[in-house]
This record gives C-alpha cells, sequence and structure tokens, in this order.
C-alpha cells in the first residue's frame, strides 16, 4: 500500500488506550477523520466495531492496534515503525448485515451489524422462534434461549461461544446459530449462502418477549426480524502481513 502519513488516532474511554493515542499522536501529528489516509483505532474489539460504524461512510481503512482485551480484529501495539507497518499492511473487505427488526408496538428499527444479529429472549420462558429464509418456511418452531446470524469476521465471538462454525473470511457464507436450543434438542444450525435473507417471526411475542441485538445495539419486544447482508456498504480493515483475518480464523480452530 502507499505510504500513509495523513493519520487520524482514536481511542476508546480507558486509560491505556488514551494515553497511547496521546504518544502516537504526538510522534506522527494527528489530523481530522474525514481528513485521514487512515485511522488508527486503539482500543479493543467492542472499540473496533464501533469505529467501523462510525466512519463507514469515510474513505480511509481502518488500522487498529489492541489496547484493550481480546483484540481479535488488532494488531499488536507498539509505538515504533507505525508508517512501515501501514504501508505494508494487507487490507480485509467485509460486508455488515442489515438489521430490519418490528416491534410489538408498530415501530421500525434498522441496524447494521459487522459481527452478528441475534435475538435473545427478555424474560424467564424461552423464546419460540419461527425461522423463513429466502421466504421459504425452514423451521415451524425453535424454542431456545435465541439465534444468531453471524458474519465470516464475526463468526469467531457469539457465533462460537453459542457453539457455532468458523466461517473463513473468503466465503460467500453466514452462519445460522440457535442460543442454548430445546426443541429441536440436536439441531445445531446452518451455513446459508451470503446473498440468503432470513427472517425470524417471534411467536407469542407478547408472553415470550424476544429483544434483537445489532454489535451490542438492542431493540427490546420484537415480533419480526429480517436480516440480509449489506454489499453496498464495505469496511476496509488493515493487518499486518501474516495476521490477517484468514490467518487468525485459522488459528482459532487448533486451540
Amino acid at each position: 500500500m502507499p505510504e500513509m502519513r495523513k493519520i487520524a488516532f482514536l481511542a476508546s474511554s480507558v486509560d491505556i488506550a488514551q494515553e497511547a493515542r496521546e504518544t502516537l499522536a504526538a510522534r506522527y501529528g494527528d489530523t481530522p477523520a474525514d481528513e485521514a489516509q487512515v485511522i488508527v483505532a486503539l482500543g479493543g474489539d467492542g472499540f473496533m466495531l464501533h469505529t467501523l460504524h462510525k466512519t463507514q461512510n469515510l474513505p480511509a481503512p481502518v488500522y487498529g492496534m489492541n489496547r484493550g482485551t481480546v483484540g481479535f480484529l488488532m494488531n499488536e501495539y507498539a509505538e515504533d515503525d507505525l508508517l512501515f507497518r501501514l504501508a505494508a499492511a494487507e487490507e480485509a473487505i467485509i460486508n455488515p448485515l442489515r438489521m430490519r427488526a418490528r416491534c410489538v408496538d408498530g415501530s421500525e428499527t434498522e441496524l447494521l451489524a459487522i459481527n452478528e444479529v441475534s435475538l435473545l429472549r427478555q424474560g424467564p420462558q424461552a423464546a419460540k422462534l419461527r425461522i423463513y429464509v429466502d421466504d421459504k418456511l425452514r423451521m415451524k418452531e425453535l424454542a431456545c434461549d435465541g439465534a444468531l446470524v453471524a458474519t465470516p469476521a464475526g463468526s469467531t465471538a457469539y457465533n462460537y461461544s453459542a457453539h457455532g462454525p468458523i466461517v473463513p473470511i473468503g466465503s460467500d457464507v453466514l452462519a445460522l446459530t440457535p442460543v442454548a436450543a430445546y426443541r429441536p434438542r440436536r439441531w445445531r444450525g446452518a451455513l446459508l449462502p451470503k446473498r440468503a435473507r432470513v427472517r425470524f417471526e417471534v411467536i407469542q411475542p407478547e408472553k415470550r418477549p424476544v429483544m434483537a441485538d445489532a454489535d451490542g445495539r438492542s431493540v427490546r419486544g420484537v415480533e419480526q426480524v429480517e436480516i440480509a447482508s449489506e454489499p453496498s456498504v464495505a469496511h476496509h480493515l488493515l493487518f499486518d502481513p501474516g495476521h490477517g483475518l484468514d490467518e487468525r480464523l485459522l488459528r482459532e480452530q487448533f486451540v
């Protein structure tokens, strides 16, 4: 990649990230995000998702450095040789999911999710969901704590914790995964084409309330949720050579 000297540094609110931002900005300069050639995000995976959503309409790619906990979407933090690392970085392009949720009160909400869209029970009773794929009924009733649709980039997050599959970043596939399924008891989910449209209908939404969540942003009391990949939005992430998303997703399957 060409040398990128106009850098915008964004940091999470934790002290270690704020201190890193001050140090790096003093050393490399700090450009407003809408004028930058590259955006450097300092924090953890949650802050990276926040940064990607916040800057999705800007042309600059995002390079993360881990000042958080897991840092799956981040590169190793180092103060030296940042310009060289940015010039040598490999790019990964990911498309988010678009969620359209309709609530029992008639309101509607649209949100984008880079990792996953999940439906979760709000109360003590199990959720009951009806699942359509491309308008065809695929499951009449799923009794569960919830269900989610994950992108390849998000397949190692909540999806993996719910025993869903890790999906290679280059594959045009989405993971549909139940959360603590009660019936069908042995159903482990499905792999769907990236172009598939998934619709969840909540059975007895007032007796068994359900919330929908898109990358940590929640909508309560939903009765129907439609999920599809959004190809018109492309997030550009930068990774150090040999440490891109392909390698990380592969490595996660051998630990």
